[in-house]
Parts: structure tokens; sequence; C-alpha cells
């Protein structure tokens, strides 16, 4: 009883302390830099009544604009100027009730890196390497709980597994190896759920990794490490949602902070009420405004204080971690207008990144409404570089799973390559065999290697930048329906004492062994192919089970021929002559075999092929 009481008795003034007026709890961006483009910076203050107080500041070159309010007195938004004479270091923050200083918060202007607004951003010359860190590599088992709600149970498919920053550096000579020039890891903000917070798509801290994953100094490192091998790394962003366990949710700054308040109301999912001139008033704000999921809080961007935070975060990930280039998650279900402030923020700052959106749709036209450049006809102009070849990666899949006929198979990749006429700028589709959101290629196609291969070949080599999900180099299989928890499978060899190691080849399959050896030769290559990276393509119809297509820059040609025939056969290469133009001799790419183009080309059975010249 005693031992209770003097517990409580501790217990108190820190309880005390919590609940005090004026004791600041936040204040985010943590910290900014001088020398920034966009002068002006929004700060986010939170503490009990905060929102009473009266900033000020004396630091040369930043000045303090004004303050913003809301209806919840726990929030203050300080707007500064921090002008191109503004020097990095430290400054005090000081908040004042009346004429009573009663509280102070030190404030940390960062130099930038040289040559940051300048930086190199990913594009058709590169192939991205997507994994998920929970289920990539356990690099150091003691974070797997972190002092977090979830844990680790690896036998689990839907709980956390235990990877981390720490085994995606251990192997980021094996991506190099392979090929690939960017890496992709979906979030690694912080998810303090009860459950299902493998995946990082239900954030709970803008400004903090998941200690579970390491520490921000850790993904900084990361990056770095990644940068000092030729890679750069793409940060998974999301804009449109939070987490339930997100700390607004305690003390929303605003009402109208979380669409619907604190009340789970579904969105309709339809995504062609977001370009549908016809549609419902009614109808748009359900698809806009809705919930996600229920663990899933819509943010309310049109909440200028919530677009500024967003923006701001975006940048602030960028400048810190030395980002190569931005993935934006769910891109459709955030508001229009907001998304093009958050572009030209991001293009301003730093005017060669590459932005990628998500906008998960089978039809060509469905995506290509937010690329920019296109011309819509409800006049909205989007502001998205690129966009993800949805339309591309789901019909490839099912059409080499499929018979031939006048209207199936390899005709269906044609005709989505022919839609190519909707988008404005076709070489900045990201394309794709699969990813986290799709069951593995290897199932789509019926676990038939070679078709996997021949998906693999397509992507590679078409319009495009190609992306590649973690393990489809050694056959990671799952359901042909989608299962998230089991086609997220942890890389054989990310954790001590698996029996079979992808990444130093132990335990894998002739089967394995094999197609790793084809990934590795495929993007090598490309890295070396001009015609791939920068030229036109030319493609011809399909015939008799196979889909012939050249890429072609005036310094080089590649043949790409994606052939379904499940015996061996030969291909008369005179219907080809027109981008032949009495070429005599070609080059295997993926066995290094000359080819005689004066003569049929022989197809072993399910066998695709790329020559170049």
């Amino acid at each position: 009883m005693f031992r209770s009481l003097l517990l409580i008795a501790a217990l108190l003034p820190a309880a005390w302390a919590a609940a005090a007026p004026y004791q600041i709890q936040h204040v985010e961006p943590p910290h900014w830099w001088a020398g920034m483009k966009r002068p002006g910076l929004q700060l986010m203050v939170h503490g009990e009544k905060i929102g009473e107080l009266a900033p000020s500041l004396a630091h040369p070159g930043v000045r303090i604009t004004g303050v913003e309010r809301t209806d919840n007195p726990n929030y203050l938004f300080v707007n500064l100027d921090i002008g191109k004479d503004a020097r990095p270091g430290e400054f005090t923050l000081l908040f004042r009730r009346g004429k009573e200083l009663v509280t102070s918060h030190r404030y940390r202007l960062e130099a930038r890196r040289p040559g940051s607004a300048q930086r190199r951003s990913f594009g058709a010359a590169d192939a991205i390497y997507l994994l998920m860190p929970d289920r990539f590599a356990n690099g150091d088992p003691a974070n797997d709980r972190a002092g977090m709600l979830e844990g680790a149970e690896r036998a689990d498919p839907v709980k956390r597994h235990g990877g981390d920053l720490a085994g995606m550096r251990a192997h980021l000579d094996y991506i190099r190896g392979l090929g690939f020039t960017m890496v992709w890891p979906t979030p690694l903000l912080e998810n303090e759920q009860p459950a299902y917070s493998y995946h990082g798509y239900a954030l709970t801290d803008y400004y903090r990794i998941d200690p579970r994953f390491g520490s921000n100094a850790d993904y900084r490192d990361y990056v770095a490490t990644a940068n000092a091998r030729g890679l750069g790394v793409i940060q998974d962003i999301v804009v449109n949602h939070i987490g339930t366990g997100h700390w607004w949710m305690r003390d929303l700054p605003a009402r109208d902070w979380i669409n619907h308040g604190t009340t789970f109301k579904p969105t309709n999912n339809q995504h062609t009420v977001a370009q549908d001139i016809h549609a419902a008033p009614e109808e748009k704000a359900r698809f806009f405004d809705g919930w996600f999921v229920e663990t899933m809080p819509d943010l309310n961007q049109r909440n200028p204080l919530v677009a500024r935070y967003l923006i701001q975060n975006t940048l602030w990930w960028i400048e810190y971690a030395n980002l190569s280039g931005i993935r934006e998650d769910t891109y459709s279900y955030s508001d229009p207008a907001f998304l093009n402030d958050w572009n030209r923020a991001v293009a301003a700052e730093y005017p060669r990144m590459n932005v990628v959106g998500e906008e998960m749709d089978a039809r060509p036209h469905m995506v290509a409404y937010w690329q920019k450049g296109v011309v819509n006809r409800d006049g909205y102009a989007s502001e998205l570089p690129t966009v993800m070849d949805f339309p591309l990666s789901d019909t490839a899949a099912e059409a080499l799973a499929e018979p031939e006929s006048h209207n199936k198979g390899l005709i269906r990749i044609y005709e989505i390559i022919a839609a190519d006429y909707l988008y404005a700028d076709p070489m900045r589709l990201m394309v794709f065999p699969d990813n986290h959101d799709r069951p593995r290629i290897l199932a789509q196609v019926d676990d038939k290697p070679e078709l996997a291969k021949t998906n693999l070949i397509l992507m590679a080599t078409t319009r495009g930048i190609p992306q590649m999900f973690y393990g489809t180099e050694i056959l990671i299989s799952s359901p042909k329906e989608r299962n998230d928890g089991v086609l997220r499978a942890d890389m054989p060899g990310g954790w001590a004492g698996d029996r079979v190691n992808a990444f130093t080849g132990a335990g894998l399959s002739p089967a394995q062994r094999d197609m790793q050896a084809f990934v590795r030769t495929l993007f090598n290559w490309r890295k070396t192919s001009s015609a791939v990276t920068k030229g036109k393509l030319t493609h011809y119809l399909p015939r008799d089970g196979s889909y012939v297509y050249f890429r072609h820059d005036g310094k080089q040609t590649v043949m790409v021929v994606l052939n379904k025939n499940a015996k061996d056969s030969t291909l008369d290469l005179a219907r080809f002559a027109g981008m032949t133009k009495g070429a005599r001799r070609a080059t295997n790419v993926l066995t290094g075999a000359a080819v005689d183009l004066g003569a049929p080309l022989a197809l072993p059975a399910m066998t695709s092929v790329v020559l170049a010249w």
C-alpha cells in the first residue's frame, strides 16, 4: 500500500506538468533550412492553451509575419518569413501572455546541401526496386517491438515480421547488383496502430520514422549509403489519410481537420466520379471526403492549414533525407486543387524532382486524366508528372495467361500501348509486373516462370519507367486472388536462420537461380541501352502467338519478341524489314548469342527474345 502511494505521488507532478497550461508538446516542422526558395514557413505549435499566447523571435533574416488560430485553443500556427539573408543557426521562439513570458522553444535553421535544389530524380533511364521494409530483412531484432503497440509475430501473415532499415541497408549491394538504380520502400513513418501496422499506410506521426524500423537518423544514413552505391531512394508519401492512432485524433487541430470529424464515413471508391462531368456533387464528395477504411481518417486538404502542413512535410523529408523521388499513395482520393498546389510546391523547390501518383484503375483514360499536360474535358489540368500504369500491369498479366484469339491474349497488350495517345508523356509512365497491391506475377501467370520472364521483358523494354517488386527475381508466388499478408512475403535470407537465402544464393532451387540470373542480365543490360531508355517505340500487330515491337533512337535498335507459343516455332523477319532496315546481325541480349537477321528467327517454346544492334 505504501509503495503504491509513493508511486502515485511520484507520478502526480508529471501528470500535472503534462496538463499544465502553455507546455509545448509539438512544434512541426521540427527544424527547417536557410536558403530554401520558398521563404514562408508555418509552424504548428501544440500545447495546452498555447493559442492564447503571442510569439516573438530575434534572428537575422527571420521574422514573424502573423499567426493563425483555430477553434482549438491548444494550437497556434506561426507564420515565418525566412529571407535570403537568413543564416543557419538556432533562435528562441518566445511565447507571451500579455507582457508575461510564459514559455519558449529553441528552433534551428540548418544549412542545405550544395546543389540540393537541382538534385537528380528518377526517369526512364532508371529501374526501381520496390520493397516492403517489414518483410525484406531484419537487421536488428532488438527493435522488433521498440515499445510500440504491435510487435513482431513472423508466423502470422498480417502481423509485423520485424524487417527494418538495418536489414535494408545490409542488402543495398544486392539490389544494385541486380541492375536497379532506385529503391522504393513502402512507408517508413510511425504506424502506432494496435494491429495491421506493418504496411505503413496508417501513419501516426508525419515527422517520425517508426522505431521498429529505426530512427530518423537511421533513415538518413540508409539514403546516404544507397546514394554512395549509385542508388536513389523514392519515399512513399501519404497525404490522403492518417491512422486512427495519430496524436491529432486525441486533440484535433480544428473541427474540420478531418473529413467528417471523428466519424467513419467510407469513400464510395468510385474513381470515375473524379472526372465524371455528370456526377452528382454528393457522389464526388463521398469519393474525395470519405475515409479509405475505418482505421484511416481522411484529411481535409481544403483547410489551408492542413494543405500547408502536408506540403511542408513533403519538402522537409526531401531535404532532410536527400530523396531522389516521391511516390504518392491513393492519389486520386485527395482534393484535386490541393494536389496541384502540392506538386507545384515540390517542383518550385526541386525543379528536377519526379513524383509518381497511384491511380489504381485498369482503364488508360482514367489514369491519363491525372498526368501533367493532358487536356481534360472538365478543365482540370493536373500537375502530376508521372502516373502508375495499372492498365498495362493488369492487362499484361491476364493477356499472357489466357489463350490467344482475335480479342484476347497479346492483342490486349498491343491495344493498351496503342492508347498512349491519351497520355501527355508515355515515357513518364511507371510500368510494373505487380506490386504490393497485386497478386505476385508468378501467380497471375499460373506459376509459369517463362511467362513471368516475358512480363518482365515487357516492363523492362516498353516505354516508361520499370518497377519490380522484391522477390520476383526468386519466383516468390502467392494465391492468384489478392491476399495482402501472403503476397507481401518475407524475403528469404532476410532473417537469421532462414534455410533459403536470396542474397547469398544458398538453398535456391535451379529455377530460382535461373530467374535471378535472368533479372540481373536484363536490368543491367537495360542501363546500357539508349534505345530503351530514350528511344521511340514502334510495334506490330500480334500474330501467331507473338507480339513484336522495336525501340529505336538512331543509335541503337532493339527488337523485342514476346512469345507465348507452347511449342518451338520460327518467326519470319521479312515482315519487319521496315524496322530492321537491312541489318544482318544482332545480339540476343539475354544469352549473348549472335543472331542472323537474314534468316527466320528460332523461338524456343514459351521463350521471349530481346535482340539489339
